[in-house]
């Protein structure tokens, strides 16, 4: 399944519109988990969260929407706040299967965003099927889509053919609103690849060392923008953005710069976002078998002198976009266990040593061969024994730091994931 990201073309009333329904559907959200979290005090609740769930977007539809203090809830497409219950779902379900932490709280701070979906089909008979995609949207090429609940809206970049969808996901990135859609295709991957196996070392200085003898180096400009990015919050460190609770107004060169700021972090996530896309898509084209390092990235980050270098390129994106790009190209991404020592071990005769990360050049105490670090490496996770390696999920979303006794934020662990 494929999906298209546009940018929309708004005027001031449309923005304030979405930035209302985005509101609507945070609202919503939080509600739903304050009264979930809740109901869990109550021992006679016999119940599952989905149930839980249900129960809430009845008592929310029922009463919540009546009084008139939450009337200005009307002017928004039901469609948001039941997509709301249902992320939430989705979110508890994820975080039961140990695939993802507690859900949190929504915060305009982290990016407004809201789905919508068509509902309604056509019945040609009551008590018949309903007539086959009745209950998607049309979506015709040029520069105009229709989002259902929501309207008309223009874009700056025209669909490129007709096609149709169901769901409609409106995001916001720092000024910049747009609109996703899945499209049902399927894209017959590749028969053959031209090499079966190679081993992938990540590193700071060269981004991907790649068993064969290739390098991968991060962009120039990725360093550029990020260097940019550090000297405008040092020139503008004093600006505060106003503060409800203390009664401080923001003043509007603080407003500008915190746009401004938006804008920069956007640009530098969209060089990251393209640099990591197009080189998983060159190495899932070229190699059938891949084979990386279990990196323990939250362990990376706290050392404060690698932490920003590695939060700058990305290593988990670089891995998840390996993984679910299995399906499109038809290749094996495999993990090798974080305990084995690909750094520590000679690739020729097999012997393990000492070696710190000052040491850039692998030189074998048993039989002298002298060989990069890096390519060492990724030599020894092409040849790592099959009781170190397991196969990449998709979906999987470790949470690294659990308590001993399942206990999350004083609230039971009541499944164990198997991955774990």
């Amino acid at each position: 399944m494929y999906s298209l990201k546009l940018e929309l073309k708004l005027n001031n009333q449309q923005r304030s519109f979405l930035n209302g329904c985005a509101g609507f559907s945070r609202f919503v959200y939080n509600f739903g988990l304050d009264l979930l979290t809740q109901s869990w005090n109550f021992p006679d609740i016999k119940q599952t969260d989905s149930q839980r769930l249900a129960s809430i977007e009845k008592v929310f539809t029922n009463h919540v929407k009546t009084k008139g203090e939450y009337s200005w809830m009307q002017k928004y497409p039901s469609a948001i706040y039941s997509s709301s219950f249902r992320n939430l779902k989705k979110a508890f379900q994820r975080w039961r299967q140990g695939l993802s932490g507690f859900p949190r709280m929504k915060s305009k701070k982290f990016g407004d965003s809201f789905t919508v979906l068509k509902k309604s089909g056509i019945y040609p008979v009551k008590g018949e099927k309903m007539l086959p995609f009745s209950n998607r949207q049309i979506l015709y090429p040029g520069k105009k889509i229709i989002i259902p609940g929501l309207g008309e809206f223009r874009l700056k970049r025209a669909i490129p053919y007709l096609c149709s969808s169901q769901t409609f996901t409106i995001s916001r990135v720092a000024d910049k609103w747009y609109v996703s859609f899945s499209l049902d295709i399927e894209r017959i991957p590749p028969i053959s690849h031209e090499q079966e196996l190679v081993g992938i070392d990540l590193g700071v200085k060269c981004f991907a060392t790649l068993s064969d003898g290739n390098t991968i180096t991060a962009p120039l400009s990725l360093k550029k923008t990020k260097i940019k990015l550090s000297k405008l919050q040092w020139r503008n460190r004093n600006k505060i953005l106003g503060n409800r609770r203390q009664g401080i107004k923001a003043s509007n060169n603080a407003k500008k710069y915190y746009q401004q700021l938006a804008r920069h972090h956007a640009h530098l996530k969209n060089i990251r976002q393209d640099f990591l896309q197009k080189t998983t898509t060159e190495i899932s084209r070229k190699y059938y078998r891949i084979r990386i390092e279990d990196l323990n990235v939250s362990g990376m980050i706290a050392n404060h002198k690698l932490s920003a270098a590695i939060s700058n390129l990305g290593f988990y994106e670089f891995r998840r976009m390996l993984s679910y790009k299995q399906a499109v190209f038809g290749t094996k991404v495999e993990v090798v266990d974080r305990w084995y020592p690909s750094s520590k071990t000679c690739s020729v005769c097999g012997h393990v040593q000492s070696m710190p990360l000052s040491r850039r050049i692998y030189d074998c105490g048993s039989c002298g061969q002298i060989l990069d670090r890096d390519l060492n490496a990724a030599i020894n996770l092409t040849n790592a024994p099959l009781d170190k390696i397991r196969m990449a999920n998709a979906e999987f979303t470790p949470v690294d730091k659990l308590p001993a006794d399942g206990l999350v934020g004083n609230r039971k662990q009541t499944s164990n994931c198997s991955i774990c």
